[in-house]
């Protein structure tokens, strides 16, 4: 080491590191680290007057329950010990300076859990989140940190209770992987005295399980793991740059908290997507059924090109934005994950989009719209021209059933299980706006001149108008009937 003083880094496989200086003339090694590292390097022990006694079998288990008693409590223990060098033995190699030492004590450091903490990973066991512990710390250590975050149930509380549940180190070396994968299949979550090989080991070994694995650390020995999890998560105030580096998401905050609320706005987001992609898709059916019926049958068109414009183009945009904006839903973090490989356009989307509420508002429309031509006169396989007043009437009111029913679905489309009214209109302005639109429109599209010119309508008696509204109720309760259907079928499966 030479000249006196020095310092051997911290070795993980050792887990202690070591240190020289000279104290008053005299070379003077002071190691520290985990325990069970030091304790076959311990020769004496010392005592509070200065003196020091020898270390027996019996001192050394008093020591051991001591630290046990101290890291059942949730403490982190470092012991310190040194030893005097003799004059030319300072540049000794490490494992002949780490012998013979005098234990002085040991250092208890508390790092506690944020209040938010076990709050949020019951969250994630409702969500169908696993949250595993994995830490280079002492094993009672981790299990009473655990307990505290909710991470060990009660009923695995100890290493000696719960051997499935809690592994170190040792043990993990000795595992295949696919004894590793079985017992995290049967609820291994804490893992004690872990080596940065070991916690690669561990992500390995999810994600052969076909899990989709989220690793958070701040140390350099975290890098590797951060490296090979799907999703790495560095610690941005009291993380190493090794770690940012190695990661994908940097916490600003250093709170796990904040990674569950990442969790449910991802969720979210995606199901925001899958909302306003529903309720745009569902005004396609009363847009394409019309062009259908009228290449097929002798019937006048129901609905022009700049019709279906105003809807995709006008009425539509707000409401869909606001579907986009839907805040976080009450069920969202209480089920559980989506597979890795389920699609954002899924069928069960596409058919309930198309066969079940957009075939309710082409039928809906369509009806009003030859009820409309039926009562001007017009009978089966007669032309109409685009000009002819009873023409604009009856596709005017096709155009404003479609925009009041979509009105209904926009409710519907805010919730996957419930009505959608119970999350209040008043939680997303745009909402309101979006229907306060399609009221107007639909009104404008029929009684307002200026508009009618441009979208070729014409206007209807009001009790034909009132039938239309009757569209946003029926497509609302049409709906939500089905989503009771689903829930009880779900229920009694």
């Amino acid at each position: 080491m030479g000249g006196g003083s020095g310092r051997f880094s911290f070795d993980v496989r050792k887990r202690r590191s070591a240190g020289v200086w000279d104290d008053g003339g005299e070379s003077v090694v002071a190691v520290k680290g985990a325990w069970e590292a030091l304790r076959p390097l311990v020769a004496e022990i010392a005592e509070p007057d200065g003196t020091a006694r020898s270390a027996t079998e019996e001192s050394l288990t008093e020591a051991d329950a001591l630290v046990n008693d101290l890291a059942g409590e949730g403490q982190r223990i470092i012991a310190i010990a040194t030893r005097g060098i003799a004059a030319g033995n300072d540049d000794a190699e490490e494992d002949q300076l780490e012998r013979g030492l005098t234990l002085l004590g040991f250092l208890c450091l508390e790092d506690p859990l944020r209040p938010e903490v076990p709050g949020a990973v019951n969250e994630c066991h409702q969500a169908g989140i696993r949250v595993l512990l994995v830490t280079g710390d002492h094993p009672r250590t981790a299990a009473a940190v655990a307990r505290k975050a909710q991470i060990l149930q009660a009923s695995a509380s100890s290493p000696e209770d719960g051997r499935t549940f809690l592994l170190t180190g040792d043990q993990l070396e000795r595992l295949r992987q696919t004894e590793l994968c079985d017992l995290l299949e049967n609820g291994a979550c804490v893992f004690a005295r872990t080596t940065p090989e070991q916690k690669m080991k561990i992500v390995t070994a999810l994600k052969r399980l076909g899990l989709v694995v989220a690793m958070t650390g701040d140390g350099v020995n975290d890098a590797p793991a951060l490296k090979a999890a799907d999703v790495g998560v560095a610690m941005g105030i009291g993380g190493t740059d090794v770690a940012r580096e190695a990661a994908q998401i940097i916490l600003l905050d250093d709170n796990f908290a904040s990674i569950v609320s990442g969790v449910a706005e991802g969720r979210t987001i995606f199901d925001n997507i899958g909302k306003f992609t529903n309720y745009v898709l569902v005004s396609n059916g009363p847009e394409i059924l019309p062009y259908l019926i009228y290449i097929l049958f002798p019937v006048p068109l129901a609905l022009t090109i700049i019709q279906i414009l105003a809807i995709d183009l006008g009425t539509d945009i707000i409401p869909s934005m606001a579907l986009g904006q839907e805040p976080t839903d009450q069920d969202t973090m209480k089920r559980p994950p989506r597979r890795r490989d389920a699609p954002l356009l899924s069928f069960r989307l596409v058919a309930h989009s198309y066969f079940f509420l957009g075939l309710i508002e082409a039928a809906y429309s369509l009806f009003l719209f030859f009820w409309v031509l039926h009562a001007g006169g017009w009978r089966y396989g007669e032309e109409l021209g685009v000009a002819d007043p009873l023409y604009q009437s009856a596709t005017g009111l096709a155009l404003a059933t479609i925009m009041l029913m979509q009105i209904g679905n926009l409710v519907g489309r805010r919730s996957a299980t419930r009505s959608g009214l119970d999350r209040g209109l008043l939680t997303n302005h745009l909402i309101l706006i979006g229907v306060a639109l399609e009221v107007l429109f639909s009104w404008g599209a029929l009684y307002f001149p200026p508009l009618c010119a441009v979208l070729g309508t014409g206007p209807v008696p009001l009790p034909m108008y009132a039938m239309a509204w009757l569209g946003a109720p029926l497509i609302f309760v049409a709906d939500y009937l089905r989503k009771r259907i689903f829930a009880m079928a779900a229920s009694t499966a």
